[in-house]
């Protein structure tokens, strides 16, 4: 089964930058109708002016919305079924994340990324999934992250909106598998974007390297999992190799182990 990619509407959020950028520029010689959705309206007009000029045929819509906002997405999915149509395709790329010990951190931005990162996909699938079901073909592609498949200390809530990306992911897909739907998620590691900008890391040290990936390498790992309706990919050899090792470490093993990362972590970040 293959998602309708080729000639079809697909929607991306986090759209202006990153991965979700990366996906648009790789998506469009195949769509029909690109909808781009960001809060940063001027990037998106660039992009979809670009990606229009390089590739004739190609229809951008371009949709400037805050997805924590319930009504300006209510607003902005009228818009999309009005000027778009169906969408054929929904990728859910945005979201943020936080580094910091859980009782020191500030607990607006852990709510606000609860709210994208959980919130705002599982609703935007829901609007869309039926409609899809009708026709008996559609696609999801949800953008998670390696945490959602291990632990670590520094990242309770992000950990914790990508563990329940990868249950939600897991368990929609057997729930329309039958229906002609594909359901994926791809669980990069780190991937060099604007993310890291926020992230809020106090630690000074970066990701090794040889585990890093660019967006565009992310985002031809998302397009091929998704062409070949795979349920979970995690891009890069290295991080394979790191998730692998991680599955088979028993859990009590793990916690061990990063105990005194959390305590070492803790030592590291300054109380507000």
């Amino acid at each position: 089964m293959r998602p309708p990619i080729d000639g079809g509407t697909i929607l991306i959020t986090g759209a202006s930058s990153g991965i979700g950028e990366a996906l648009a520029e790789q998506l469009a010689p195949r769509a029909r109708t690109l909808v781009l959705v960001a809060r940063r309206a001027e990037r998106l007009e660039a992009l979809a002016e670009r990606l229009e000029r390089r590739h004739e045929g190609l229809s951008v819509q371009v949709q400037a919305c805050d997805l924590l906002d319930r009504a300006a997405v209510d607003d902005m999915l009228e818009h999309v079924s009005q000027d778009a149509g169906p969408v054929d395709v929904l990728v859910n790329n945005a979201g943020f994340g936080d580094m910091g010990v859980f009782d020191r951190s500030d607990w607006d931005k852990q709510q606000r990324m609860i709210d994208l990162n959980v919130t705002a996909l599982a609703y935007l699938t829901r609007r869309f999934v039926p409609a899809m079901i009708e026709r008996g073909r559609g696609g999801i592609l949800n953008i998670s992250s390696g945490f959602g498949l291990q632990f670590m200390p520094g990242f309770a809530t992000y950990v914790g909106t990508k563990h329940f990306v990868t249950g939600f992911t897991e368990s929609l897909r057997t729930e329309l598998r039958s229906q002609g739907v594909v359901v994926t998620q791809v669980c990069p590691g780190p991937v060099a974007t604007e993310f890291n900008d926020t992230l809020g890391n106090f630690t000074g040290r970066e990701p090794p390297g040889f585990v890093q990936l660019t967006a565009e390498q992310c985002a031809r790992a998302c397009i091929r999992a998704l062409d070949r309706d795979r349920a979970l990919v995690v891009p890069g050899a290295a991080m394979k190799v790191v998730t692998w090792m991680g599955s088979l470490t028993p859990r009590w093993l793990l916690r061990w182990i990063y105990g005194p990362v959390g305590k070492k972590m803790r030592a590291l970040q300054r109380r507000d």
